[in-house]
């Protein structure tokens, strides 16, 4: 049981993460090379069963998500979510040797999690010190390693060979995720997992909506947006999105 559930949470932060990976700059004229893609006949097979399925259960869902539930919300859930995940960013932070970043990830935690009611109010953020979101992708990255092979993988959307290797190891690194498997509540794990790619999507919509009705060819797009969007986070650069990168999806992901 254990080991399946390790398997369906590394899937799922795979997922909650490319959400907001994909969206960035979606023209090429801004200097950034292409993502090696040799294998695009089978990523345009995926990311077609990747749209379907998207159509058919998490966009709906994430529109009913969004139905019911007012914007204020919808911020403060995301603002939890986030704030969940301060470990594994400043665990990230001091790999890549920032320790700046480091300081100011504690300080995010603290400040969101004793002054913000565990995190539902970003305190730190109006304070003066916004999210910077950081994973084991972009730290292999600071270590030299290179993209390798752009991919989109089943269910979860774009990614590429060290990304996708990075978010695997956020995953299983996550103090919070080992501290309930530990406990024997990986049912409260999944829950997070389930409740982030959903805030996710939802925050999406109307992006990946546009996208689909306005791109020559999606499926470019989209590897161009998620290629330009990781390329800023690892020199980071401001991008215009939330918790995770700006807004253009990868549906990409689910």
């Amino acid at each position: 049981m254990k080991k399946l559930g390790s398997k369906t949470l590394a899937l799922g932060m795979v997922a909650c993460l490319s959400l907001s990976a994909c969206a960035g700059k979606m023209s090429g004229a801004d200097g950034y090379s292409e993502i090696p893609d040799p294998i695009e006949g089978v990523n345009r097979a995926t990311l077609q069963v990747n749209e379907a399925l998207d159509k058919a259960i998490l966009e709906p869902t994430a529109r009913g998500y969004r139905a019911v539930t007012p914007g204020f919300f919808r911020t403060l859930v995301s603002n939890f979510l986030t704030n969940l995940k301060s470990p594994v960013t400043i665990g990230n932070q001091l790999l890549q040797g920032d320790l700046k970043g480091a300081g100011n990830a504690t300080a995010r935690m603290v400040i969101n999690t004793l002054a913000g009611f565990g995190g539902i109010l970003d305190l730190a953020d109006e304070g003066g010190i916004p999210h910077e979101p950081e994973d084991f992708g972009q730290t292999l990255a600071t270590w030299g390693v290179g993209d390798g092979m752009y991919i989109v993988l089943p269910l979860l959307g774009p990614s590429s060979a060290r990304d996708a290797a990075g978010i695997v190891v956020d995953s299983y690194a996550d103090p919070l995720r080992l501290y309930l498997f530990n406990v024997e509540d990986e049912g409260l794990d999944y829950a997070r997992v389930s409740a982030t790619v959903l805030s996710e999507r939802e925050r999406l919509l109307d992006v990946i909506e546009d996208l689909r009705k306005n791109s020559f060819d999606y499926y470019a797009a989209i590897r161009s947006a998620y290629y330009q969007n990781r390329q800023s986070l690892i020199r980071d650069e401001k991008t215009s999105g939330s918790a995770a990168g700006p807004d253009i999806p990868e549906y990409d992901d689910f």
